[in-house]
Parts: structure tokens; sequence; C-alpha cells
């Protein structure tokens, strides 16, 4: 391995936001654009600026009495989520992101598990905040909306409020002190298979992360991000404050129908996003290639481009141009993370010249754990340890696979108000991730599945549901797929491989035109049983396959909700 990168590691998140603010002090931090009608214009706001605006609104949130309090922040992607956040932050309130996407009854569950005493929020979501104040359960006194609206204080009237104090001398935010050991971050799971729990993360627990990202990952004060991972979620938001730290300008996005034009508005070099998402991108690039019928001069393109690579001549940036300039022109680097990543759209983007690595970690660490970086890259896996994270397979099998469990300074507190959880994952300074993998020869990790979700047959043979569904998800008919065992009728002890799968209409009626389910089903599964089974050992052969075109029940971050797809199979 290259020796990593000389970086200067900072203990808290006030520390790497200072520094940045006066190594970058003049790039641009983020870029919101303002559209009224047809009429655009766009904003730069500079990382002095950032520092500047942070403190103000800071200043204030002190003289309203809530320093050392709780503020919850709900809204979509937004500047203003991000100042809110921050501010918590450089001022150790205790910042609590919550999933805008929340139903009532579980927004205000999570506000009442929080205690928090205000909350920053999205005008989009005015309907939720006056239930959630008609009922009057929550610990909630002040309600600041991101825009100007009326009957609420706003974000942005509290900040040149805060900067008039500042004038006058109120120093009492800005020398504020962190304690960068301590919660000051307190963000709800997924709750993929079960309740959410709520996760209590310190300062130094996302600094050692972006610390450790720094050292191995190339991202430079010159490149452009669109912030399309909700910041609600660990990943989002620590891959802000990662951009923040590097000089890193940050766009956001109109929409998942807007990504290729916002790709190309922002000139976006670097872009981090869960697989369904990389995906989507990469099957629309492969679709506008069929679609030309370039496809076989694709083909011969890559492999001579390869042949060249192994001679260090690279021109893949050159060769796939009207690829690349699909993307937006300016792609460079992708980030896949929060889910497992199908081995053939790695090695695609690399292909056309797009450098891809695949991250793996948790909320309860901060978030990365393990990812391929600019030393260590191997398709297919979730490449190396960071640094400063110490990473072993316990309860190995016969082969090598086993529960992934880490040690280091990005593992969180515990879950708050629940010693009983907390004990069953950290034990020993050890925390028990539930998921499963091995390690090969060359130190590479690979993620098997998650123990929960894990399918045991009769005969002692394991199957992990994530690798068949990647092979499913490759038909092109398929949208998405969910892999479970049912008990066989023929032996109640054992159980049968099967699949539930929501078919591309799109894509159904333009290979096969108007066909009846029943037809789609039949073309379906002849291609489950011809381009699956014939490609895994026959413990691991597809038997049952129930069709829809309804999606499936995920969470915010795309991930499917395994118990609630099982409580409506099994109904």
């Amino acid at each position: 391995m290259k020796k990593e990168r000389n970086i200067q590691e900072f203990q808290n998140i006030k520390e790497i936001i200072c520094n940045s603010a006066k190594k970058y002090a003049e790039n641009v931090a983020f870029i919101i654009k303002h559209q009224e009608g047809k009429n655009k214009t766009y904003e730069n706001i500079t990382y002095k600026t950032l520092l500047e605006q942070i403190n103000h609104l800071g200043t204030k949130l002190y003289a309203m009495g809530l320093k050392s309090k709780r503020i919850a922040v709900l809204g979509r992607n937004r500047y203003e989520w991000a100042l809110g956040h921050l501010t918590n932050l450089l001022g150790g309130i205790v910042s609590v992101p919550l999933d805008k996407d929340l139903q009532i009854d579980e927004l205000e569950n999570s506000l009442i598990r929080s205690k928090a005493d205000s909350i920053f929020f999205d005008e989009k979501y005015i309907d939720k905040i006056e239930e959630i104040k008609k009922r009057n359960n929550t610990n909630l006194k002040e309600y600041i909306c991101m825009s100007k609206l009326e009957g609420y204080n706003d974000i942005h009237t509290l900040k040149n409020e805060g900067k008039e104090l500042l004038e006058k001398g109120n120093n009492e935010y800005i020398s504020a002190k962190i304690n960068e050991n301590e919660m000051n971050i307190l963000l709800f799971t997924s709750g993929t298979t079960s309740k959410s729990k709520a996760v209590m993360l310190s300062q130094n627990n996302i600094a050692s992360n972006v610390y450790a990202m720094q050292r191995v990952e190339g991202i430079y004060e010159t490149d452009s991000n669109l912030a399309f991972l909700p910041m609600h979620h660990i990943f989002g938001s620590t891959c802000i404050i990662m951009m923040l730290a590097c000089g890193v300008r940050t766009a956001f996005p109109d929409g998942l129908r807007y990504v290729a034009q916002n790709l190309k508005e922002y000139e976006v070099s670097v872009f981090v996003g869960v697989p369904l998402l990389v995906e989507a991108i990469y099957n629309k690039v492969i679709k506008e290639i069929e679609k030309q019928g370039k496809t076989k001069l694709i083909s011969t393109a890559t492999k001579i481009s390869n042949i060249l690579l192994k001679l260090h001549i690279d021109i893949r940036r050159k060769l796939f141009k009207q690829i690349i300039d699909n993307l937006g022109g300016k792609m460079r680097f992708v980030i896949s993370g929060g889910a497992p990543l199908d081995p053939k759209i790695e090695k695609g983007f690399i292909d056309f010249g797009i450098r891809m690595v695949q991250g793996y970690g948790l909320t309860e660490t901060a978030p990365v754990i393990a990812a391929e970086n600019d030393f260590v890259t191997k398709i297919g896996s979730i490449g190396v340890p960071m640094e400063n994270v110490t990473l072993e397979i316990v309860n190995k099998d016969e082969k090598g696979i086993g529960e992934i469990r880490v040690k280091g300074p990005n593992v969180m507190l515990g879950y708050y108000e629940n010693e009983e959880e907390t004990n069953k994952v950290l034990k020993d300074g050890w925390f028990y991730t539930g998921d499963l993998g091995y390690i090969d020869n060359d130190g590479c990790i690979y993620i098997t599945g998650r123990e929960k979700n894990m399918i045991v047959l009769k005969n002692g043979k394991k199957i992990f549901p994530e690798e068949i569904e990647t092979l499913v998800n490759r038909i092109d008919l398929v949208e998405e797929c969910f892999v479970f065992g049912l008990p066989d009728e023929s032996d109640k002890n054992d159980v049968k491989l099967s699949v539930k799968v929501v078919y591309n209409k799109e894509e159904v009626k333009e290979k096969h035109g108007d066909i009846s389910e029943e037809e789609i089903k039949a073309i379906i599964w002849d291609r489950i049983k011809n381009e699956v089974n014939t490609t895994v050992p026959r413990y691991k052969h597809i038997t049952n396959m129930i069709l829809t075109d309804k999606e499936l029940i995920k969470t915010t971050t795309k991930k499917v909700k395994r118990n609630e797809e099982m409580k409506t199979i099994i109904k």
C-alpha cells in the first residue's frame, strides 16, 4: 500500500469547520438555487460566510436559552438544514436529525424519545408541525422555520438578530468549549428489522471518521458535490462534513427526476449515493447506448482501453467522453454505500474512466468502517478497514464467514436510554455489527449478508438473500426484488427459497409490448431459472416466485423493510 495523505487531525467538528473557514475562506461551501417561475438565480455561500452565519445563528440560539439543549432538524436537503445542524454542533447543542418522511405518530414519538427542546423545520412539513403543536405531547418550546413563515421564528431572522448581538460583544457562543467525547448527535436508525434505536454519537466519533476518510479518499477543493443522500441519515450528514473538511462546493438536488440535469448544472465531479441510485444512473447510461445502437462499439472500445491500461496508457475519459458528458461532463468519482452494490456496476463506471469505490458502515460507527480507496480497490469487496478501525471476523464457519466486529474512535457511545440493546452489541470495547462476511488473502473484506436475514436450511446450509437478490436484479425486466424463505409444504421443518419480484413496466413494454401479467411472470420466471439458478449451487435455487408492480416497502435510505415485506407476503 502507498503512504496515505498527510492530513491534519481534528478532535471535533468545530475545529474542522473553523480550519476550513480559514484555509478555504473564499471557496464556495454551498451553492443555493433560488427559483421564481422560470427565473433562476444562484447564491454562493463561501466558507468564511458559512462560519459567520453559524456564529450569528448560534449567538441568537444561546440568547434564547438553548445552550446545552436539544434541537431537532426536520426537512429536505437544503442549505438551512446544514446551517441548523452545524450551528447545533459548533455550540455543543445536541442535534437530533429526523426523517422527514416519518408518519406523524413516529415523528412525535421520536421527538418525545429524544427530549428535543426545539426544532428547525422545513415549511414543506408545516402540517406535521401544526399537528404536533396541537397534540402538545412533546417537550418542544421553540419552532423555528427554515424560511420566513407567518406566526413562526425563522432561521434567517434569528441569524440577523444574532449578528447584532455579536456586534454588541456577546461572545458566549463563539467561545463555547466543545466536549468532543459527550453525546452531541442523537440519531435514529432506519429500523429495517426492528423498532428504530436512538444512537448517541460524539463529535469525536464523526471527526475521527472524517480524518480517516481524508487520508485515503481523493477528494479535493476543486470538486463539486451534489448532496443527494438524505442528510438526516448518518452517511449523508457525515458526508457533508467530509466535503467541508476538503474545501468542496456542495449543491442541493431538485429531486430524483432532475439528477441528470443537476449533475450538468452544478458540474458535479463527486457523487455519493446508495446503490439503488448509483445503479439507476448507470442503467440510464447503458439504456442510452442501446438506444443509439452502440452496444457493440462500446464493448469493443472497452476491451481496447483495458488492454492499453495494462500498458499504463489511459484514454478512457477521451474515448468515453460522450458518456461522461451524459453524466454532466465533470464526473470523476462515485462513492456507493448503505447497501451492497452489484460489482458489474462498479466495473462499468471504472471502464468509462470514472473512479468508483464501495464503502461499508452503520449509524453506530459514524458511519464508515471500511472502504475501497485510492490505494486498495477490489471490485465486489468493501475494501479495507479505515486506518483507525480494528476489524475482526468472529464465530467463523467452515468457509471463514462470520460476524464482523469492530473497535475504534468512531464507535457510538451507546443507544440512548436503552442499556439492554447497548449491551447486546457493545462488549469489551467491541461493536458487534450483526453483518456477516469474510476477509480474502489480500485483506479485502466481503459482506455476505446480515445475520438476521440469513436463511438456514434443514441440512444446515446457509443462504444470504442479498447475494441472490443481486443476481435477480440483473435481469433487465426486474425493477427490484426480495428473497425470503417460505415453509416447504412437503417438509414443514425445511424452507424453500422464494422471491418477490417487482417488474419494470417500461422495460417490459419496450421489450415485449402489451402483454398480460401472467406472460410477464412466465418470461421472468424462465430467466430466473436460466440466469440465476444455473449460476448457483442447487440448494440456492429459487423455487417459488411472487410477481407485483408495487414498490417494496422501504426505509428512506431505500433499504427494504424485510419484516414489513414478510407480513404482507404472509397475509
